[in-house]
């Protein structure tokens, strides 16, 4: 028997069963994936406003916000990154190129990012009131490297696409995209670990800034 059968084998006993996976349970487990089954959801989620919430998730993650018309993003990029005391220059989604960037003194490329660039741009699919988080899915025109390369993430979240929780989340992908992508990942602050001695390090393994901007 191979490790994998050993630790399997063990687990249907602590379950009570015996024997190999017949039939019936797999069609059990086939049918509980289709139907999508929901488990309680937080109540704090649920019962507050959803922007309201994910704004004081956002303090809490140490992710700073601001709230502007879409017309203006450029305008508060450019505040945001001279507070921050950061370039001027962006590897961003496509989809955003027709804003008015020259305007706000930014040099905007759409592209994805790469080693040289120290702020990327994107938007997201939906945003998690429950946990302060962005949920980004990859695809050609929306790489995921302008989120997890530069030192900087900057990300633009329509208020409507606030939903409550994780589960409202999945939901949504699976109303309106089907399949979902090759990469799901989702931004939850800045990057952080306490891997060595517990210490909080900010930035080790992708951005140390994460800005969203509220439309």
């Amino acid at each position: 028997m191979s490790a994998r059968e050993n630790i399997l084998a063990r687990i249907r006993r602590q379950q009570g069963r015996s024997g190999p996976t017949t039939a019936e349970e797999m069609a059990l487990v086939r049918a509980n994936i289709r139907e999508h089954g929901v488990g309680p959801k937080p109540l704090a989620a649920q019962a507050e406003d959803s922007l309201e919430l994910f704004k004081r998730e956002c303090q809490r993650l140490l992710t700073t916000f601001a709230e502007v018309d879409e017309a203006t993003v450029p305008h508060e990029v450019a505040r945001y990154c001279a507070e921050a005391n950061i370039a001027k220059s962006l590897a961003g989604w496509r989809e955003y190129s027709h804003l008015h960037w020259p305007a706000a003194g930014i040099d905007y490329a759409a592209r994805a990012a790469n080693k040289d660039d120290t702020v990327g741009f994107t938007g997201c699919f939906c945003a998690i009131a429950e946990t302060g988080t962005l949920l980004l899915l990859s695809s050609p025109d929306q790489p995921k490297l302008n989120a997890l390369l530069p030192e900087t993430h900057i990300c633009v979240v329509p208020k409507a696409r606030i939903v409550p929780t994780m589960e409202d989340a999945f939901a949504l992908v699976r109303t309106e995209v089907g399949e979902p992508p090759r990469s799901m990942f989702f931004v939850s602050g800045p990057s952080r670990t306490a891997d060595i001695e517990q210490t909080i390090v900010i930035g080790a393994h992708g951005p140390y800034r994460v800005h969203v901007i509220l439309i």
